[in-house]
């Protein structure tokens, strides 16, 4: 449940990096100072966040190889950054089981995209991890 909850704020502080360019370690800040935070949750999402950004146009490449009809700018931010999240881990998470992963990210399409995010979100990255190479 704790990794949820880090999911969770790493999903805001993206989308108000990704829609409103504000600076993502402050949005998390003003996350944590919302709630009692324990410390394992604000250090995942901070690996998440910083992860996703780092690595973006290499995550941003494998999501556009897979959404032909759909450009990233023209999907719907709370999309796009469930699938970042969820590529970052696959690609460069390898502890973390591919299930849980696109388990994750289907929780979070379900709770904060649309009616159609979760089966998009799944169809998505479900295709990417059918196609990757099978890890250890």
């Amino acid at each position: 449940m704790k990794r949820h909850a880090a999911r969770e704020l790493a999903l805001k502080a993206l989308f108000a990096y990704d829609v409103g360019k504000n600076e993502p370690g402050t949005i998390l800040e003003l996350l944590y100072e919302e709630e009692i935070i324990d410390s394992s949750i604000k250090e995942f999402s901070r690996y998440l966040v910083g992860g996703v950004i780092e690595k973006r146009p290499t995550i941003d490449s494998n999501i556009e190889q897979y959404t032909l009809e759909w450009a990233l700018d023209r999907m719907s931010a709370v999309d796009r950054n469930i699938m970042r999240i969820a590529l970052f881990e696959i690609l460069f998470s390898p502890d973390i089981p591919k299930a849980v992963i696109i388990n994750e990210a289907i929780e979070l399409a379900k709770t904060y995209g649309s009616e159609d995010s979760a089966r998009f979100v799944n169809g998505i990255v479900g295709n990417i991890i059918k196609d990757m190479p099978q890890r250890d």
